[in-house]
C-alpha cells in the first residue's frame, strides 16, 4: 500500500510539539533532519510508529527521521506545506542545530574546528619532539651536536609558532580574514617579546632585557593612570608562545570587529580603513585585556601549584587539573617549580605529578582510538596518544580528547589517581623537561614509575572505553529507537546475501530479488557482503531497508535497472532510483564519504533524469576516499523492501 504522505507529515508534525517547537527542517537523500527547540515537547513513541518512520535517531543536535530514498522529499514537501515554513539548505539545519547546543557545547565545538584542520601540523611536530627529546636525554653527547639542533629545530616549529597557526584556522572559523589573523599571530610571538616559555625564569627576563631585577618590564601606554592598583594600559611585554585560548579569544573578537567594519566603512576607503583599524584596536584589546588576565591566572596557578604539591591530596588535585591548564596555555610556567625543587632538595618531584597527567591523557586517546570507527579518527587518535606518551599531550588534548570532553575527564581523574601515587611514594626526577616514556632517563624509581603510568593511563583508558560512545558523523550514526524499528532478517537470508551469481550481463555480478519486481543489477563489480557486514551501524541494521554491499573493484557506477533517479546526494556520493515497480533503491558509495563534500565524486545524472539498467551514472575515486581514511564498500539497499511480503537474495 502506497504511503499517505500528507497523513505521515501531519503525524510527524503532531509529535514533535507543533510547528512552533521546529527551529529549522531539511532533507536528505534518506533523512528528513529536524532542529526541535524544547526536546521534553516529543512524543518519541509516537513518532516511532509513524507510518513511513523507519527510524529515528537524534545526532549533532539534530533530530533525524529516517523515512527513505524517493519517500523522503515527498513527505519533506507535505511537512513544508502543513507547518508554513520555507525549505532550508542542510547547512541552514546545521547552523539552527548549533546556536541550540548549550554556550559549553558551542565553545567546545568552536575549539575542535579551530584545532581538526592543523592536527596533522601537530601531531607530527608532537610525534618528533618527544622522539628528539628522548634521544638527547638517553644520549648526552647526541644533543651537543648540529643533527640534533637542527631536528629540534624542525620537531618545535608548529609549538614555537602555535598562536600563529591557530589564529589563521580560528580565521576560517569565525569568518576573519586570514591574513590579518597571522599578523594578530606573528605579534603574539614577536621576536621583541620575552619567549612565553621563559616568564617564570629571572635569568631569561634579566638576559633578555638587560635588567637585574627579575621583572618583565612593561609598555604603559598611558603614563601611571591606575584604576585602583590596576595601570591603565600596561603591557607586560612577554609573548604568548604555547598559548591558544587567548589566540581564539583575540581572533574572535578580530572576526566581529573586521565585520562590523566592513558594514560601516564607505567601500571607497574600505581596502585601507578596516585592514588597519582591525589589527590595531585587535592587538591594543589582546595586550592590555587578554593578556594581563592570562599573566594573573598564571600567578595564581603557578602559586597554588606549588603549595599544593607539597601534601598528597594537593598533588592528587594538581594530577586532575594539569591538563585543563596545558588547554589554557598556563603549563609552561612549571619548569619554575622543578628547577626550585632540584636547587633546595635535589628531587625534582613535581615530574611524577605531570607525567600521571600527560600518561592518563595517553590512555584516554588511546581508547578514542581503539573504540572509534571512524577511520579519520583513528588516524588522528593512535598518533597524538603516542605523542602524549611521549610527553607532548597538545595533539591528544585539542585534537581528541577536550574535543569531545568525556575522555579529557577520563584522563584527568586518571592522572589524579596515578599523581597521589607518587606524592605517596615520594618518587622524583634529577632533571626536568621530560615526561612519559623519557621519564624514565631521570626518574629515581624504575618500577615505581612504571606502576605510576599504568595506574595513571590505564584507569584512564578504562573509563574512556566505558562511558565515551562514539558521536558518527551525519549518515553514519543510529541509535537503540532505529535498530528496534529495523526489519527482522532471518539467518537464510544473511546467507544467501553473499551468494550471489554472475549472469555474465554489463556487470561481472547481479543482485536478484526474488519478488514481482525481477532481478536487479549490482552497481558496480566486486565482491558481495552481506548488508549486516557493512561497516556501518545504520546500513548494518536494515532501518534503511535489506540489500548487499559491494567492495569495489573499480570507481564505476552502473543504474541497476530502469528507473528514474529520485535523489542525487550534494556531496555526490549517492544517488537514488526509482524503479518501474516502485522499488526505491539507494545506491551509497563508501561509508562518511558524505565528509567528502563531493571531493573524488562525479555524478553523470539529475534528479528526474530517466535511465537504463546498465548505464552509469557515476564515477568515483577509490584513491581519494582511502586517503581519506573511509570504507568504499558500496552500499546498495531496497529502502522500501517492508513494502514486499518476502524479499530475498540470490538465486533462491
Amino acid at each position: 500500500m502506497a504511503l499517505d504522505y500528507r497523513k505521515c507529515a501531519e503525524e510527524i508534525v503532531a509529535n514533535i510539539g507543533g510547528r512552533d517547537n521546529v527551529a529549522q527542517a531539511a532533507h536528505c537523500a534518506t533523512r528528513l533532519r529536524l532542529v526541535i527547540k524544547d526536546n521534553n515537547k516529543l512524543n518519541k513513541s509516537a513518532l516511532e510508529n509513524v507510518d513511513g518512520v523507519k527510524g529515528m535517531f537524534e545526532n549533532n543536535g539534530q533530530l533525524q527521521l529516517i523515512i527513505g530514498t524517493g519517500t523522503v522529499n515527498k513527505v519533506y514537501d507535505e511537512f513544508l506545506a502543513v507547518t508554513g515554513m520555507t525549505a532550508a539548505t542542510k547547512d541552514d539545519v546545521k547552523a539552527a542545530a548549533a546556536a541550540q547546543q548549550p554556550a559549553w557545547k558551542r565553545a567546545l565545538k568552536s575549539v575542535g574546528d579551530v584545532f581538526v584542520p592543523i592536527l596533522p601540523a601537530i601531531v607530527a611536530s608532537g610525534l618528533m619532539m618527544g622522539v628528539v627529546e628522548a634521544l638527547g636525554k638517553a644520549i648526552p653527547s647526541f644533543a651537543d651536536t648540529d643533527w640534533y639542533a637542527f631536528l629540534d629545530m624542525v620537531a618545535n616549529t608548529a609549538f614555537a609558532f602555535l598562536p600563529v597557526i591557530v589564529a589563521v584556522s580560528a580565521a576560517r572559523v569565525f569568518g576573519a580574514n586570514i591574513f590579518l589573523a597571522a599578523v594578530v599571530g606573528l605579534m603574539m610571538v614577536h621576536t621583541g617579546l620575552l619567549n612565553g616559555w621563559n616568564v617564570g625564569s629571572e635569568e631569561a627576563i634579566n638576559s633578555f632585557f638587560g635588567i637585574d631585577t627579575g621583572v618583565i618590564p612593561t609598555w604603559n601606554l598611558f603614563g601611571n593612570l591606575k584604576i585602583g592598583n590596576y595601570v591603565v594600559g600596561s603591557i607586560s611585554r612577554h609573548g604568548y608562545q604555547g598559548h591558544v585560548i587567548p589566540v581564539m579569544i583575540a581572533i574572535w573578537f578580530m572576526s566581529k570587529v573586521e565585520k562590523w567594519l566592513h558594514k560601516h566603512v564607505p567601500e571607497m576607503i574600505d581596502l585601507f580603513v578596516v585592514p588597519i583599524t582591525t589589527v590595531f584596536l585587535t592587538a591594543l584589546v589582546t595586550f592590555v585585556v587578554v593578556g594581563p588576565i592570562f599573566a594573573t591566572l598564571e600567578n595564581y596557578v603557578l602559586k597554588g601549584a606549588e603549595w599544593l604539591v607539597q601534601f598528597p591530596p594537593g598533588a592528587m588535585i594538581m594530577g586532575a587539573i594539569y591538563p585543563v591548564t596545558v588547554v589554557m596555555g598556563l603549563h609552561h610556567m612549571y619548569n619554575v617549580i622543578e628547577a626550585g625543587m632540584l636547587s633546595s632538595v635535589g628531587l625534582n618531584t613535581w615530574m611524577p605529578i605531570a607525567s600521571a597527567a600527560n600518561f592518563a591523557q595517553f590512555g584516554a586517546c588511546l581508547a578514542v582510538g581503539i573504540k572509534c570507527k571512524q577511520g579519520k579518527l583513528k588516524t588522528v587518535a593512535i598518533p597524538s596518544s603516542m605523542s602524549a606518551a611521549l610527553g607532548i599531550t597538545e595533539p591528544a588534548i585539542f585534537g581528541v580528547n577536550f574535543r569531545f570532553m568525556k575522555p579529557f575527564v577520563c584522563g584527568m581523574i586518571g592522572g589524579a589517581c596515578g599523581a597521589i601515587f607518587g606524592a605517596i611514594t615520594k618518587i622524583g626526577a634529577t632533571a626536568y623537561g621530560v615526561t612519559g616514556i623519557p621519564g624514565y632517563l631521570t626518574i629515581n624509581n624504575y618500577g615505581i614509575y612504571t606502576i605510576l603510568l599504568l595506574i595513571s593511563g590505564g584507569i584512564a583508558f578504562g573509563l574512556t572505553m566505558v562511558t565515551w560512545k562514539e558521536e558518527l558523523p551525519e549518515g553514519a550514526a543510529v541509535d537503540a529507537t532505529a535498530k528496534d524499528n529495523a526489519p527482522a532478517i532471518d539467518s537464510k537470508k544473511d546467507a544467501a546475501a553473499s551468494a550471489i551469481k554472475s549472469n555474465g550481463a554489463d556487470v561481472t555480478k547481479k543482485l536478484v530479488i526474488t519478488s514481482s519486481a525481477g532481478a536487479i543489477a549490482l552497481p558496480t563489480p566486486g565482491k558481495v557482503i552481506p548488508y549486516t557486514d557493512i561497516p556501518d551501524p545504520t546500513f548494518a541494521s536494515g532501518a534503511l531497508g535489506q540489500g548487499v554491499g559491494v567492495e569495489p573493484e573499480e570507481g564505476v557506477v552502473y543504474a541497476p535497472m530502469d528507473g528514474e533517479i529520485s535523489s542525487v546526494a550534494d556531496s555526490k556520493h549517492a544517488i537514488g532510483i526509482t524503479g518501474d515497480n516502485d522499488q526505491e533503491l539507494l545506491i551509497h558509495v563508501g561509508v562518511d564519504t558524505v565528509e567528502m563534500k563531493g571531493d573524488g565524486f562525479n555524478t553523470l545524472v539529475e534528479e528526474g533524469d530517466n535511465v537504463k539498467k546498465g548505464q552509469k551514472i557515476m564515477e568515483f575515486s577509490l584513491q581519494k576516499i582511502k586517503e581519506a581514511g573511509h570504507p568504499d564498500t558500496v552500499v546498495v539497499l531496497l529502502t522500501n523492501s517492508d513494502d514486499y511480503e518476502d524479499v530475498k537474495f540470490g538465486d533462491i
